[in-house]
């Protein structure tokens, strides 16, 4: 009998070439459905619910697969974890309707961004410094017109391959993590390519000064008219969480 497995899941992603399986390359999807394979004796293909770019963290991603094979949940995390290796840990293996989808079945989708205003080389990998003292009043005035739908063109790469760049925002928010961390807190129903990180690229770049107050007002507002795209880093960025 088929059988419909969600794996819920962390890794680093400091070492993978992204998370989509790309032949000769190091990735997410790819070490996942090599150690599948090996379990249960058959080729496996992975629906994920998003994928991260080169060098980006999920502190929780969720795949669903299918299998004809009857062991034990339990048993399938212990050997999952037993092979796959140490950047990438299972947090739990659940038996789902045959119908449900990690991709199309989330209602919404989480990103943090940590930026970090003091050099650490501890934490280079996994947070974006500026070495600065930021104003989070002014970040967060900058960064609310984002909440609601809009047409998202210009936050997108040229290689998205989304059939449409209409998305809903939910939340957009910068906190102070600690004395020398910020985190831009984002949640919507779901992102394009790169998405958050051109907000965050954007974000900053009006802060600093290097562009105009409403240059993310207008990137949104005129989404036939090509802006320029600033990319931040990807080691600030970690999904968050995926909400089914």
């Amino acid at each position: 009998m088929e059988r419909n497995i969600k794996l819920t899941y962390s890794y680093d992603g400091s070492e993978f070439f992204g998370f989509q399986r790309q032949p000769g390359f190091r990735t997410v999807q790819g070490e996942l459905e090599k150690v599948l394979g090996t379990i249960f004796k058959n080729k496996i293909d992975l629906v994920s619910a998003g994928r991260t770019d080169r060098g980006v963290h999920a502190k929780k991603q969720v795949s669903n697969f299918y299998t004809t094979s009857s062991i034990p949940l339990e048993k399938i995390k212990r050997i999952i974890n037993g092979l796959i290796p140490n950047d990438i840990f299972i947090l739990d293996v659940q038996e789902v309707d045959l119908e449900f989808s990690s991709r199309f079945s989330a209602t919404y989708r989480s990103y943090e961004y940590y930026i970090g205003e003091d050099r650490n080389p501890f934490q280079s990998r996994y947070v974006t410094f500026v070495y600065e003292q930021l104003d989070l009043e002014r970040l967060n005035k900058i960064v609310s017109p984002l909440v609601g739908q809009h047409d998202f063109s210009n936050f997108r790469l040229s290689d998205c391959g989304s059939n449409t760049t209409i998305r809903e925002i939910y939340e957009a928010k910068f906190e102070r993590v600690n004395e020398k961390t910020i985190k831009l807190y984002v949640k919507g129903n779901a992102f394009l390519k790169s998405q958050i990180r051109i907000i965050v690229g954007t974000v900053l770049s009006i802060y600093f000064g290097k562009k105009p107050e409403n240059y993310l007002i207008e990137m949104l507002k005129n989404p036939n008219i090509q802006y320029a795209k600033i990319v931040a880093e990807p080691f600030g960025l970690h999904l968050f969480d995926i909400g089914y």
